[in-house]
């Protein structure tokens, strides 16, 4: 079941397909990870200069249960904005590049939560961060699970290659009956070597959405920009880049 439900503004609609002649399987290819290297000397300084460094792309793979379209030879680097002049909210773990007009529309914590007498417990938040345009149609989310609720595994996960390769772990971070139109993996230099993340760009009921994703010291930190497929044209650069602007802490 994929984690991303949540990130869609509303409850999902039957699915409808605005392109009757997608194809059912990507293409393969050799292409190498794409790789950010910015030989930078802080991790917060990361996202500052992602969008001006060299990369290559893998292509899209096929993904089961889910509908594909023809891999865009686009480069990702050619599709996302330089967004080093927006606001950085930085959260529990992570940190994140917000668009302009955005704002912040997560409620704030009950801090009397979990101290009553009869030992209530805290409900654990929906998201780690959570924006939204000025019309309230375009969302920008961040959320964390335990990576042991995602996949079982006898070991904690240290990198999200420890979940799964590309396409395995689309079934978890893309919705059943998605049309996925892009899958990456992009590698980021840090200070003791380079951290996995997967990226996957998709379609449901309507909905675009950009997807970034990575695991640090067993969690799994997502970061999902949504809008609706009509809005897509216009800011999908925008939303992409802030999708992928998630860098891990």
């Amino acid at each position: 079941m994929a984690v991303l439900f949540s990130l869609y503004p509303c409850p999902p609609n039957p699915l409808q397909n605005p392109n009757p002649k997608i194809s059912k399987s990507f293409s393969s290819g050799s292409s190498k990870p794409l790789i950010f290297n910015p030989n930078l000397t802080s991790k917060r300084h990361l996202i500052l200069k992602t969008t001006l460094l060299g990369i290559t792309v893998i292509p899209q793979l096929s993904v089961a249960q889910t509908s594909t379209q023809e891999p865009s030879s686009k480069p990702l680097l050619s599709s996302i904005e330089n967004t080093k002049s927006w606001y950085q909210f930085y959260g529990d773990g992570f940190a994140i590049r917000v668009p302009p007009e955005f704002q912040d529309i997560m409620e704030p914590e009950d801090l009397n939560a979990g101290l009553s007498l009869y030992g209530d417990k805290a409900k654990p938040k929906t998201f780690a961060a959570r924006f939204a345009s000025s019309d309230g149609s375009e969302f920008l989310s961040v959320v964390t699970r335990p990576t042991n609720q995602l996949k079982i595994t006898f070991l904690e996960a240290q990198d999200i290659t420890d979940l799964g390769s590309l396409k395995d772990t689309a079934k978890i971070f893309v919705p059943g009956g998605a049309t996925l139109y892009s899958a990456r993996t992009i590698k980021i230099k840090e200070e003791d070597g380079f951290r996995t993340y997967y990226f996957y760009e998709f379609g449901r009921d309507e909905q675009h959405s950009a997807l970034m994703a990575a695991v640090s010291s067993g969690k799994a930190i997502i970061a999902g920009a949504t809008a609706p497929q009509s809005k897509w044209e216009s800011d999908g650069v925008k939303l992409r880049s802030a999708a992928v602007s998630l860098t891990i802490l």
